[in-house]
């Protein structure tokens, strides 16, 4: 490293055939997007990814794991954990990458339908931080699971096949919208009328909400649900739009929910990787993904739930380990962590809000951030001097390109990761990710390249 300082573009050190892997690799993570559009078929994904690499379900073992062993666990089908068994006790440390899997979305109501102006719609809930305006006017699938009153769970996925419908919402002509163009942008659009068209058609024998009952019964008849079991289900509407590589030369890559899916296929990706290399690993591995960052890590199947401590434990009992407080203390004390999260990268047009030597640069490398949080790093995690040192050197090591960068300028906004919550466990813990413009819209856009290197980066971090 020299005196000074400046950014790389990855593109003037790739070659050839670096950049044949790099599509080789982007092109499975496009396929790989359009699949999981929510948490629960990400985390089903995983599991068949890393089962065909050999990964076991923790829950169904017996006997003491030993170095090299594969396991993972799964959490009420909404987060999934991995490890990689290696050569020293787990009480020594850990080396640990976190991914969530939830993005922003539209989830319906518990009693979401109703009929009017001859249309059925059904009221939703944005989930997340989302410009509501963003969401009008697009095409819309529907992704979820409803119970009926058998206690049988029911799959709907609509809108993202060739001959599906899809759905949307209505948006207000500029014509008759003088009015509403004078308001704020966070209130030019009422939340309560984000109410997505499902049907059209009314049924003749109905003597009211004849559109609404002709839905009900092409519900009852393909899924054998009923209205009352709309609150027994998980729905919810992600755009429909199909991930694509941008530009002429397919250096960016558009899609819905890459926050944080594009650090979550890399940190699983990574760990397969290694496990099939039969690379000696001197510390354990772990991959954790994730649900509910987007909302603040509550509930019992985000970061803040017990059932990470809970995976611990199981893996200190089957490596000959006691899983008694004090071994669970020493293993997160001891342990390395990456919080694999998204950043915000410059944006071309709206440079104003940053902080441009402070700020990441599509195309410079993974990201790094010391800390998140808003204002006087409030909710924030902040990496050591050590640590970072020791990120820095291990990427050099391993010719990872990286860049470092905050959350735009001081006070013009903030956000944070589950970075925090592993901190507070005692942990090592450094945010480090893919950069991404038009973060939370329904379609985000990321480099080639850094998604490439954000791999790269967490593979050798895994092995150390």
């Amino acid at each position: 490293m020299g005196l000074k300082y400046e950014k790389k573009n990855i593109y003037e050190s790739l070659n050839k055939v670096e950049q044949e892997s790099m599509f080789e690799y982007t092109d499975d993570y496009i396929s790989f997007l359009d699949y999981a559009k929510t948490e629960y078929r990400c985390t089903e994904y995983f599991k068949m990814v890393l089962e065909e690499a050999g990964f076991k379900n923790l829950e169904s073992l017996q006997g003491v794991l030993s170095e090299g062993d594969k396991v993972y666990y799964i959490n009420k089908d909404r987060s999934i954990y991995a490890a990689v068994i290696g050569e020293e006790r787990l009480s020594l440390g850990m080396n640990i990458i976190g991914a969530h899997n939830d993005s922003p979305r539209l989830d319906i109501k518990p009693m979401p339908m109703f009929e009017k102006q001859n249309m059925a719609l059904l009221k939703t809930q944005y989930y997340g931080g989302v410009k509501k305006y963003q969401w009008l006017s697009i095409p819309l699938s529907m992704y979820g699971i409803v119970y009926n009153e058998k206690g049988e769970k029911v799959e709907i996925i609509i809108g993202d096949k060739k001959d599906d419908p899809c759905f949307t919402i209505t948006d207000l002509l500029p014509h008759l919208s003088r009015e509403q163009l004078e308001l704020k942008a966070n209130k030019f659009i009422d939340p309560e009328n984000m109410s997505v068209i499902i049907g059209s058609i009314p049924n003749k024998d109905e003597k009211s909400e004849k559109v609404k009952h002709n839905i009900l019964k092409i519900l009852n008849k393909k899924y054998g649900i009923n209205e009352i079991d709309f609150a027994r289900s998980d729905i919810r509407f992600v755009p429909s739009f199909k991930s694509k590589y941008i530009g002429f030369d397919k250096g960016l890559i558009a899609g819905y929910g890459q926050d944080d899916r594009v650090c979550a296929y890399a940190a699983v990706k990574a760990i397969i990787d290694i496990s099939e290399e039969k690379k000696v690993l001197k510390k354990t591995c772990v991959a954790l993904i994730v649900d509910k960052e987007e909302i603040g890590s509550e509930g019992n199947t985000s970061m803040n739930s017990q059932a990470f401590e809970m995976f611990i434990a199981n893996l200190l009992d089957n490596t000959e380990e006691n899983s008694c407080n004090l071994a669970m203390y020493k293993t997160f004390n001891n342990s390395k962590m990456i919080s694999a999260d998204v950043a915000n990268a410059v944006d071309p047009m709206y440079e104003e809000v940053s902080d441009i030597q402070n700020s990441n640069i599509l195309g410079c490398g993974v990201a790094i951030e010391k800390y998140t949080g808003a204002g006087g790093k409030y909710s924030a995690n902040d990496a050591s001097a050590e640590y970072t040192s020791y990120i820095m050197n291990l990427f050099d090591k391993n010719n990872i390109i990286y860049q470092f960068g905050t959350l735009g300028k001081i006070e013009k906004g903030g956000g944070g990761t589950i970075a925090y919550i592993l901190a507070n466990k005692g942990m090592e813990v450094i945010d480090c990710g893919t950069s991404i413009l038009s973060m939370h819209s329904p379609y985000e856009l990321t480099s080639t390249a850094d998604i490439y290197m954000t791999y790269k980066a967490y593979k050798s971090f895994y092995i150390g």
